[in-house]
C-alpha cells in the first residue's frame, strides 16, 4: 500500500480542485459577487494557514526588511489577487469545465516566462528544446480552438442535475460568443500571473526563506488588496452577507480544504515523487470537472472545448517530458564529467607514487595520499557539477 499512497494522494489533489471548480461556479451561479468571493476564500485560508505559520516557523523566521516586503506585496497582488479575480470573472463567463482546462496551460506559461526572463535556457538544436517549443504551441492552438470554436454540444448521462430542487435560483444564461471569447481570455490570463508569480517566488524565498510564514503573509495581504477592490466594485452590502447556504460552503471549501490541507499534501507529493509526477496529473482535473460539472450543474460539454482541451494536455505533456528529458541529459553529462575527473585523480596520483615510493609503503606508513583522500578530492571537484 506504500507504493500506492503517492498515486492516492495526487488523485485527491485533483479532486480537491475539480470540486472547488464547480462549487466556485455554482456559488457564482446562484448571484455571488466575484470579488467578495476572492476575499472571503483568502480570508479563510489566513485563518487556517496562520496558527500553524506560528507553531512551525514562528520561532526561527528570518527579519523582513522593508524591501522584501515590498516584493511580497507586489507579488500577491499581481499573483493571487488579480489572478483570482480575474479567474471568477472567467468562470463566470464560460463554465468550470473550461477552468479545469486551462490549469494545464500553467506549466507551459510558466517555461514560457522563465525564458523570456532568462531563468531557462531553450536550445532549438536539442529534441528537448523542439518537444518545449511544440508544447507551446499546441497549447496556443487549444486557446483559439476554445475560444473560436463551439461546435456541437454533447450531454453526459448525467446532465439532468443533483441540484435542480436548490432553493436559491440558478442563472443559466447560455454565454454569447462574446463573452465566451471574454472569458477564455479571462481565464488565460489568470493563468499568465499566476506563472509570473511562480517564476519570482524563487527570488523572494532567496531574501525570505520561511515558506509556510511567506504563503501566510501572502494569503494576509491578498485578503487585504481584494477586500479593498471588493469594496471598490461592490455597493450592494448584501453581496457581503453569508447564510447557511452554498455560498458559505464555497468559501470554505476554498480556505479549508484548497488553501489549508491541499498545500500539504502537494508539498508531501513533491517530496515523494517530484513536482513532475504533480504536474502529470493535471489532466485528471479536467475530467473529474466535467463529470461533477454534469451532475451538479446539468452541464453541456462543445465539441471545440473537446479538441481544444486535448491540444492543451498534449501541449502539457510535451513541455513535461522536454523538461524531463533535459534533466536527464545534464544528469548524464555531470556523471561522464565526475567521472572524467576521477580519472584524472588517480591517474595523477598514481604517477606521484612511481616517481616517489612504492604503493605497499605509503599504505604501510601512512604517508602521502592514503585512499580515504580520493571520495573527498573527486567530491569537491565534481560537486558543481551535480548541480547541473
Amino acid at each position: 500500500m506504500e507504493i500506492n499512497k503517492p498515486f492516492l494522494a495526487v488523485v485527491t489533489v485533483q479532486l480537491i480542485y475539480a470540486v472547488y471548480f464547480v462549487l466556485t461556479k455554482l456559488a457564482f451561479d446562484v448571484g455571488m459577487n466575484t470579488f467578495v468571493f476572492v476575499c472571503y476564500r483568502q480570508a479563510a485560508g489566513t485563518l487556517v494557514l496562520a496558527p500553524i505559520a506560528l507553531l512551525v516557523e514562528g520561532k526561527r523566521a528570518p527579519p523582513l526588511s522593508f524591501s522584501t516586503f515590498a516584493k511580497i506585496f507586489m507579488f500577491s497582488l499581481v499573483g493571487i489577487t488579480v489572478s483570482l479575480d480575474v479567474v471568477g470573472l472567467g468562470l463566470k463567463y464560460t463554465s468550470a469545465s473550461l477552468g479545469a482546462a486551462t490549469t494545464n496551460t500553467l506549466p507551459v506559461l510558466t517555461f514560457f516566462l522563465a525564458v523570456l526572463l532568462r531563468l531557462e535556457t531553450l536550445n532549438l538544436r536539442t529534441s528537448p528544446g523542439i518537444m518545449k517549443i511544440a508544447g507551446v504551441g499546441l497549447c496556443v492552438g487549444g486557446i483559439v480552438i476554445i475560444a473560436f470554436y463551439r461546435g456541437p454540444l454533447f450531454k453526459l448521462l448525467l446532465h439532468d442535475h443533483l441540484i435542480s430542487s436548490y432553493t436559491e435560483p440558478i442563472q443559466v444564461n447560455a454565454s454569447s460568443k462574446s463573452t465566451w471569447i471574454k472569458g477564455v481570455f479571462l481565464m488565460l490570463l489568470s493563468q499568465l500571473a499566476w506563472a509570473l508569480w511562480l517564476v519570482l517566488q524563487g527570488r523572494v524565498l532567496k531574501s525570505y526563506p520561511s515558506k509556510l510564514l511567506l504563503t501566510t503573509l501572502q494569503c494576509f495581504l491578498s485578503t487585504i488588496q481584494s477586500g479593498i477592490i471588493a469594496v471598490g466594485v461592490t455597493r450592494d452590502l448584501a453581496q457581503w452577507k453569508l447564510s447557511w447556504n452554498i455560498r458559505l460552503l464555497s468559501v470554505a471549501y476554498c480556505g479549508i480544504v484548497v488553501t489549508g490541507f491541499t498545500f500539504y499534501l502537494q508539498a508531501w507529493i513533491i517530496e515523494k515523487k517530484g513536482p513532475v509526477y504533480l504536474a502529470m496529473a493535471t489532466p485528471l482535473v479536467m475530467v473529474f470537472t466535467i463529470l461533477l460539472s454534469a451532475a451538479f450543474l446539468g452541464t453541456t460539454i462543445s465539441l471545440g472545448s473537446m479538441l481544444g482541451a486535448i491540444l492543451l494536455i498534449g501541449g502539457l505533456y510535451f513541455v513535461l517530458w522536454g523538461k524531463r528529458n533535459e534533466e536527464k541529459s545534464l544528469k548524464k553529462l555531470s556523471q561522464i564529467e565526475v567521472r572524467r575527473r576521477s580519472r584524472v585523480v588517480l591517474a595523477s596520483r598514481g604517477s606521484h607514487g612511481s616517481c616517489n615510493i612504492t604503493t605497499t609503503t605509503l599504505v604501510a606508513t601512512g604517508g602521502g595520499m592514503g585512499q580515504g583522500d580520493a571520495p573527498a578530492h573527486v567530491s569537491r571537484t565534481g560537486g558543481p557539477y551535480k548541480r547541473l
